[in-house]
């Protein structure tokens, strides 16, 4: 007797997207009140002109609640047509229950799969291959991918490295069927052995014990050659991956996380000019899981991005990790 196996869709597509930020919007100016610094110098070094902090009332269960339901009527569904959540996050100040869990039942997606995902800012593009695996397998029909941080919460604000990349914000993607393919193979990895490049301060039980809190501290120039070196290739080789010639590209959305960056990325690559690249960092800063969604949204709802473009996606950080795929815009 053989068991019965799950059967799936013959691909998956992204159908909807959605993005949330805070309102409270933090300026350079502000930001110098709190680290030596200036406006010029963090817009030289990164980009950044403001980020956004969440304040009373908004967290960062509330921002994935609105991205999520954003999502889900971009993609044209109800919540009960949602049978998985995933959420990556490292601000879920909890081991249990996860976040997901809340939010899939606050959203109103009935008895859906639920878990929580720690893979910082690679975290969307690891959710993406996740629920892509589920909806081709047959274990889920549409799944809702949501990367949300407030990371204002976990940094230090006097940290002259560290203080003015940070923000606050969630992004969200619905997957589900598709007939044609919409979704390149994921490229993804990690180098355990750079675990310390990017950490917290302290564990949770050691803040406890020493009344201090855990914070983010990155050691940023280390970060910086892994990013303009190594995961400029990783991005040559989701590209390959993708079977798509650099030409065949719309869009170029990699991890906000330092405008340096992506310009390093963009000579590895040598992508033409016909090719929209996202800088969504000047408004809102590094947002870790959120980065990816948030700034592919933005592009849409500026014009800059239609439906049916091929849009080249990167995120990397603390693990060390890093994920990537072309995806066909919703």
């Amino acid at each position: 007797m053989a068991l019965v196996t799950s059967k799936g869709a013959p691909y998956a597509r992204v159908m909807g997207l959605g993005a949330a930020v805070p309102s409270r919007v933090v300026d350079n100016a502000e930001m110098c009140t709190y680290i030596d610094s200036s406006d010029e110098w963090i817009q030289q070094r990164t980009g950044i002109v403001e980020r956004r902090w969440v304040s009373e009332g908004e967290t960062v269960e509330s921002l994935s609640l609105d991205a999520a339901r954003q999502a889900i009527a971009h993609a044209g569904l109800t919540p009960s047509d949602i049978d998985a959540v995933i959420i990556s996050t490292i601000s879920h100040l909890v081991q249990t229950p996860s976040l997901a869990a809340i939010v899939a039942a606050k959203i109103g997606c009935t008895d859906a799969a639920a878990f929580d995902i720690a893979a910082a800012c690679a975290g969307f593009c690891y959710g993406l291959a996740q629920a892509e695996s589920l909806v081709r397998s047959g274990a889920a029909t549409h799944v809702v991918v949501i990367g949300a941080e407030t990371l204002s919460k976990l940094t230090d604000h006097h940290d002259r490295s560290t203080a003015f990349l940070f923000a606050d914000a969630a992004g969200a993607a619905v997957v589900g069927p598709s007939e044609t393919s919409a979704m390149s193979p994921v490229v993804w990895g990690s180098d355990g052995h750079q675990a310390d490049v990017i950490q917290m301060t302290r564990t949770w039980s050691e803040a406890v014990d020493e009344g201090k809190p855990s914070q983010v501290a990155m050691a940023g120039q280390q970060v910086f050659r892994w990013a303009t070196g190594f995961i400029a290739d990783a991005t040559s080789r989701i590209l390959e991956a993708s079977g798509l010639a650099p030409d065949e590209l719309d869009l170029f959305v990699p991890h906000q996380a330092n405008n340096r960056i992506t310009d390093a990325m963009l000579r590895h690559l040598k992508l033409p000019e016909t090719v929209t690249v996202a800088r969504s960092i000047k408004k809102y800063g590094n947002t870790s899981a959120a980065s990816i969604p948030l700034a592919l949204v933005e592009l849409i709802e500026s014009g800059e991005a239609k439906s049916g473009d091929t849009c080249l996606m990167i995120g990397f950080g603390a693990g060390l990790v890093y994920a990537g795929q072309v995806i066909t815009v919703p």
